[in-house]
């Protein structure tokens, strides 16, 4: 495509096979945007787009993720404000016909809209860190630390002691919104027990935080990277196996699509051989 949409803070940057977006650094920037930096959005993570009026003379370009393609919306599960989207671009409306444009290129791209098998979209890069209200969390890969804090740490967290958790005892994150009443970052594990979780404040595997302490922007990134970390290193079952084979008939499907995008014109030769040699190697 080689368009490039700037918005108010960020830029949508559109090749054959992905969206770039570079997010702005600024005072007004939010910043869950600038710690994120930028991303690379491949279009099979994509499950449609959307234009649509703003405010104040803007207009609204949002690209909708497919439900388990990307770990950090995975993660925020339905928690972020709008203004924090990172998939939504507000633009000034005199660009609407540009915006209109590129969402009707995304569309044409859009081939598989359902639940991805896999994360898709890259998480954020180990290591991380940030400062809970009763502990400091570290995540270098391959295993989460909470070393407690002495000020904020509850008795039964102390009596514990300081926890680390290999990833490969993990089986999810629970990430709460420190912009609620109370947030916190909770570890799963592998094989759950039946006994019901203790309160955040009580969990050895749980670090809690409030306005001022873990952030959306520090929190978030975090728990994405840990729950990118955690389905890498669950093992394949049969069934995963089997999905991650792909049908041929679904293949053919798709690559007489690509051949009608091609002959219109919306894909170029090096684009459709590309294409079709990475569609044929999913077999």
């Amino acid at each position: 495509m080689g368009d490039v949409l700037a918005g108010f803070h960020a830029a949508w940057e559109f090749a054959s096979d992905s969206v770039l977006i570079r997010y702005e650094r600024g005072i007004r920037t939010p910043k869950l945007f600038q710690a994120l930096g930028e991303r690379r959005v491949p279009l099979q993570a994509l499950a449609g787009v959307t234009l649509s009026p703003g405010r104040r003379g803007t207009v609204v370009l949002r690209a909708e993720p497919r439900a388990g393609a990307d770990p950090l919306m995975d993660a925020a599960d339905g928690q972020l404000k709008e203004g924090c989207d990172p998939y939504r671009l507000v633009l000034p409306a005199d660009r609407a016909a540009l915006a209109e444009h590129c969402a009707d290129a995304l569309r044409s791209r859009i081939t598989d809209t359902g639940p991805a098998d896999r994360h898709l979209v890259a998480a954020p890069e180990a290591p991380l860190q940030f400062k809970a209200y009763d502990a400091k969390a570290s995540f270098d890969g391959s295993a989460v630390r909470f070393r407690w804090s002495w000020t904020g740490a509850s008795s039964a967290k102390w009596k514990a002691g300081d926890q680390s958790f290999p990833v490969d005892a993990l089986g999810g994150v629970e990430w709460r919104s420190s912009e609620a009443v109370e947030g916190h970052l909770r570890l799963l594990p592998r094989d759950p027990g039946t006994a019901a979780p203790a309160q955040p404040d009580q969990d050895p595997a749980t670090v809690v935080f409030g306005l001022g302490y873990g952030p959306v922007h520090e929190s978030l990134p975090f728990a994405a990277a840990v729950l990118a970390a955690v389905r890498e290193s669950a093992p394949a079952t049969p069934a995963a196996a089997a999905a991650g084979r792909r049908d041929p008939a679904d293949i053919a499907e798709r690559i007489r699509h690509l051949g009608e995008l091609h002959e219109a014109g919306l894909v170029t030769d090096e684009e459709f051989s590309a294409k079709k040699a990475e569609l044929l190697a999913e077999l």
